[in-house]
């Protein structure tokens, strides 16, 4: 069992920055890809950045590329997304999200369905 724990999200103007943590603890001593998603009012849950365990493959969103960073430290158990550039259509609630995965499996998921693990979401608001 992991445990997800965002932080970072907030009211920002069009154009500012936001930079999303999520701190995993529990059974953290097994391999995780890990993933940030984002559910809008009326929308899909879809995964904005994914990256696998060893950190050295990710996934972007089309509409994130160029503007966001995920990053991981395995040492402490962190996950990072950093968005640069925000517009109104960033404006959800972002969720980090996490599945076990074996040592040989290392691969990033971008399909909600593959996450067994979820934090609480924290709310990002792009104001104009």
């Amino acid at each position: 069992q992991v445990q997800l724990v965002e932080s970072g999200g907030g009211l920002v103007q069009v154009g500012g920055s936001l930079r999303l943590s999520c701190a995993a603890s529990g059974r953290t001593s097994s391999l995780y890809a890990m993933g940030w998603f984002r559910q809008a009012p009326g929308n899909e849950r879809e995964c904005v950045a994914a990256i696998n365990w060893s950190g050295s493959t990710t996934y972007y969103l089309d509409s994130a590329k160029g503007r966001s960073t995920i990053s991981r430290d395995n040492t402490k158990n962190t996950v990072t997304l950093q968005m640069n550039s925000l517009k109104p259509e960033d404006t959800a609630v972002y969720y980090c999200a996490a599945t076990r995965v074996s040592f040989l499996r290392d691969r990033y998921y971008t399909d909600k369905g593959d996450y067994e693990y979820w934090g609480q979401g924290t709310q990002v608001t792009v104001s104009s």
